[in-house]
Formats: structure tokens, sequence, C-alpha cells
């Protein structure tokens, strides 16, 4: 049951996760939200420009017209004709093809943000490999797509059906009208399409980014392994690290414990704590803590200034004090240097001292 439970899925991936697929170029990205942009981009273009553009057309029309039978057959002439066609394409599709560059851009930026990955681009000959393409062919993914594919064609033959058939009436008015007036209707009715096919493509390209984020979601998730394989990568093995702050209390304790026959006094509980003091008028500016424990740190302590001649001090108020608020190696506060004072003074007079 355990192994169950290691094996399967079920944490949300972890950053270095995230991190590491960014680098392979592997994103949650719709390919629908650039087709949109394109579009919209590209129908918003020549709503805008048409107008400039038929007036361009009918000026290059009127002016090739105009020149039938008088304009002389040399290669200059033909060569300055070529030179004005294709500068009235460049003026033409210049703004299409910026807009549409722009939209290819910024839908994917949208999408991931700034990302380039050189592992995406780097050749991979297993990519080539034909078994493996056969295999791609008819996975569930390419039947997906498909299928999302021929889901797109019906909705669009639908939308332009629909929106034909609502205009039939006037349709059929169109072989009594003037040539310009039937493109000019022709033109809207596109539009029409165009639009509404836009805006079908826009809630599909929702809907795919959705299913895009959560497939990805899906692809990420761990194990439980595999989260605990990479903590211990990233941040080492949990045993060890403990192992090793055990190891570090240790030497802290015996540190400690070494500096406890250099103390003047012991400030005790009397029996859960107690508090080395020690102070050097010469070297020092106020009495500090040079070793401190609870229950049995505490007797050891009590056990090693015994042994060394240490005085024993009961002070159960400034011994809880001096546990609670100054750390081994720091000097005791101001407002205890009278109480800490008369003790040290007690004592010295024990030893035969002089303060």
């Amino acid at each position: 049951m355990a192994e169950e439970t290691f094996a399967e899925k079920t944490e949300q991936a972890t950053a270095k996760r995230r991190a590491d697929a960014r680098k392979k170029g592997q994103v949650a990205r719709s390919r629908e939200i650039p087709t949109v942009l394109i579009l919209f981009m590209g129908l918003s273009v020549l709503f805008f420009w048409s107008p400039a553009m038929y007036q361009r057309s009918t000026l290059l029309m009127a002016k090739l017209l105009s020149q039938i039978g008088t304009a002389p057959l040399d290669p200059v002439s033909f060569q300055n004709l070529t030179w004005e066609i294709f500068a009235f394409l460049a003026v033409i599709l210049a703004p299409i093809l910026l807009g549409v560059a722009a939209a290819a851009v910024l839908s994917n930026y949208v999408q991931v943000g700034s990302l380039f990955s050189w592992e995406a681009v780097q050749p991979d000959f297993g990519k080539i490999n034909p078994w493996k393409g056969l295999g791609r062919l008819f996975s569930r993914q390419a039947a997906a797509e498909l299928a999302k594919s021929i889901f797109k064609l019906v909705i669009i033959s639908w939308v332009a059906y629909a929106t034909i058939r609502a205009e039939w009436t006037q349709i059929v008015s169109l072989w009594n009208q003037e040539t310009v007036q039937i493109f000019q209707y022709i033109g809207k009715i596109s539009f029409q399409i165009f639009l509404k096919t836009v805006l079908v493509m826009a809630a599909l390209a929702g809907l795919d980014y959705a299913f895009q984020r959560w497939s990805y979601e899906k692809s990420l998730r761990m194990t439980r392994r595999e989260v605990q394989d990479e903590f211990k990568q990233t941040e080492g093995d949990p045993l060890i690290k403990s192992r090793i702050r055990s190891i570090q209390r240790e030497l802290a304790r015996k540190r400690m414990m070494a500096e406890v026959p250099k103390a003047d006094v012991i400030i005790t509980n009397p029996t859960h704590l107690a508090v080395a003091l020690q102070y050097r008028y010469k070297d020092m500016n106020a009495p500090k803590v040079v070793a401190k424990g609870a229950e049995l740190v505490a007797e050891k302590i009590k056990e090693i200034a015994k042994a060394h001649g240490v005085p024993l001090v009961e002070n159960k108020p400034l011994a809880q004090t001096l546990y609670k608020t100054v750390e081994v190696g720091q000097a005791i506060p101001s407002s205890l240097y009278q109480l800490v004072a008369d003790i040290l003074a007690y004592v010295y007079r024990l030893r035969g001292k002089t303060a």
C-alpha cells in the first residue's frame, strides 16, 4: 500500500520541477490563441486599411489601363512597371504583414512570457525515427488534434452558411447591381463571416488554453518519492542534516562545559536551571554568561562546578531571568548589574578575594 502511495503522482510540481520544464521549453501553450490573434489583427488591419488599399488599387489600375497601346515596349519601361507594381504590393501588404507578425509575437508572450530554450531547438535525431513518428501519428494527442481541426472546420462552415443564408435574398438581387456595389457587398459579407469566425475561435481558444493548462499541470505532477529525492538533491538528506545538527549541538555543549571551571559563580533554580557567570574586571565591562542549561544539562554544570570549586548560589528569579534573556557568551543586561554585583561580592568574600 505504501509503495502504491509513493508511485502515484499526487503531489503538485515543485518550483524546481517547473523551472526545469521551462528550460526545456515545456510550458502551457495553446496553438489556437496565436491563430485567433493573427486572424483578428489581419481583420483589423484590413478593416482600417481597405479604403487606402482600394484607392491605391484604383489609381494603379487606371494608370496601367491608360498606358495600354501608348507605353513603349522596351526593357526600361518594363523594369519601371515591374518596380512600380512591387512598390504597390509592398505598401499594400506591409501593414498586414507587420500586424500579423506582431500578433504572433504577442500571442506567445502573453502565454509564456519571455522564453527561449536552447534545449528545445537542439536537433533530436530520435524525433526522426519512423517508428516513433508512426506512434505519434496514431497517438491519443494526434487523434485529439484531428478531432479539434474537424470541429473547427464544421464551426467555420456553419458560420459561413448561416451568414450567407441570412443574406440570401440580398445576394440574389445583386445581379442588377453595379460592379462596384457587388464588390462592396461581397466585402461586407466576407467581413461578417471573418468577424464571426474570429469570435467563435476566440471562445474555442479559451477552452483549449484551459485544457492545455490542465494537461500541463497534470504532466508535471510528482510522486512523493520524487519530491523527497528532489529535496535531498537541493536541500540535502533530512536524516543527515539532522545528524549534523545533533553533532553541532553536542560540540557546542562540550565547548560550553569547558568554560564552567572558569566561571566565578553558578546561579541555580535550584534544581531545574543553572547559569554560569564569569567576570574579569580588567577585560570585561560586565559579567557574562559562559554556560547555561536546564534539567540534565543543569545537573552536569553543577557537577563540574563542584568538582572545580566554583560556588553555587541559589536565586530562582535571577536564574530564570538569565536563562531566558541572556545567550551564552553575552553580557548580562544593566538592569541586573546590582543584583549580580552583590552575589559576586559575596562569592569573593567566601574566596577571600577583593572585588
